[in-house]
């Protein structure tokens, strides 16, 4: 009852559900897709895991919860200054004076742009659970699970808009492309030839050399993610173009035509539900060409602004000091491999599930 109720709410098709059914029976992909979904609803609550904020503050019998409230100054809870509480220091004070007040932090209580540095020297320290640097500290003192977290989180949040972006343009000039054929297809073809010899590592550094220093992370990172998508389309359109082409040929296409359907509806309701299995197949493998492109542009640093968390940055700062400080680079390499093996198992079974070609017998 349950699945019924569940596929008339969605309106899967019968198709539909067998391909998920076989997704399902794919152990690697779909085990490593609940991985992936069960890293991305951690993320989404991540401020509540890592963070310099405390969870939840008692004091004088009034409750504060700091996370996602503004900033309290140290006069809030009794203290000598007026900028924000150092909840860590607030939380050893009241211990120590065995008060009935009290500080809950989360289980990684810091910053990923939290400089902390108790000998008061900036410089890499190796793992130390004491301190709850439980990855160690980089070369500016940064708690390496913070930044690794949240650089995980970017990174997935940035492939999937880089994802949505590169589908919508190129499913649409794609689509139009091998419906509408003719002078159409042919201008296109040419004008996506010339763009595609356009070197996007030159484009992505004249960009950011002309890029204001004044302008915000956010924008900053919303011009990258716009280069990025409008130097990676092409290859999607030209898949779209030729799916487009073998459908419009096909029987339903014509009769769609002959008892009047509009443009619009044949692509929409006939033509796109047909090459969605493309479009899937191809979901993960842009994710991950997105996340590795992103860490390449920050480890050449050219990517994301500093200092937002990245893999990119962390695996520079490895690099050079692979010697000295190896747990900088090793935690980096370790979230980098697990990340993209996990999003290509995904993708191979997808791939495998939704492939008409391999359970389709034709007469």
């Amino acid at each position: 009852a349950f699945n019924e109720l569940y596929r008339s709410m969605l309106k899967l098709n019968p198709q539909t559900v067998k391909k998920l059914k076989r997704f399902r029976k794919i152990k690697r992909g779909y085990y490593s897709f609940l991985i992936l979904a069960g890293l991305l609803v951690t993320a989404s609550i991540g401020e509540l895991l890592i963070n310099n904020r405390a969870l939840v503050v008692g004091y004088e019998g009034t409750w504060y919860f700091p996370i996602y409230t503004e900033f309290h100054p140290g006069t809030d809870f009794g203290l000598d200054y007026y900028y924000e509480t150092n909840y860590r220091e607030l939380q050893a004070s009241f211990s120590a004076r065995k008060s009935d007040n009290f500080v809950i932090m989360p289980l990684v209580p810091y910053s990923p742009y939290e400089n902390h540095a108790p000998t008061g020297i900036y410089k890499p320290e190796p793992p130390d659970a004491q301190l709850k640097h439980y990855l160690g500290t980089d070369t500016t003192s940064r708690d390496i699970l913070a930044r690794l977290f949240y650089g995980t989180r970017i990174a997935l949040l940035f492939s999937i808009a880089f994802m949505v972006s590169v589908y919508l343009i190129g499913i649409t000039i794609g689509c139009a492309m091998g419906y509408f054929g003719g002078m159409f297809d042919l201008i296109f073809q040419r004008l996506i030839e010339i763009w595609s010899n356009v070197p996007f590592l030159y484009m992505v550094i004249i960009v950011f050399s002309v890029i204001p220093s004044t302008f915000s992370i956010p924008i900053r990172i919303a011009i990258l993610l716009t280069v990025m998508v409008l130097f990676s389309w092409t290859s999607m359109t030209y898949y779209m173009r030729t799916e487009t082409y073998k459908e419009k040929a096909r029987d339903y296409t014509a009769a769609a035509k002959i008892i009047g359907a509009s443009h619009t509806r044949i692509i929409f309701h006939h033509i796109l539900p047909n090459v969605i299995s493309t479009l899937v197949t191809f979901m993960p493998f842009t994710i991950v060409a997105a996340i590795s492109s992103i860490t390449a542009l920050d480890f050449l640093g050219f990517g994301l602004p500093p200092p937002t968390p990245s893999l990119g940055e962390l695996l520079k700062q490895g690099t050079a000091n692979l010697r000295t400080a190896p747990w900088i680079v090793t935690s980096a390499f370790t979230t980098l491999v697990v990340l993209l093996t996990l999003v290509t198992f995904i993708g191979e079974a997808v791939r495998e599930s939704f492939d008409p070609k391999k359970f389709t017998v034709y007469k």
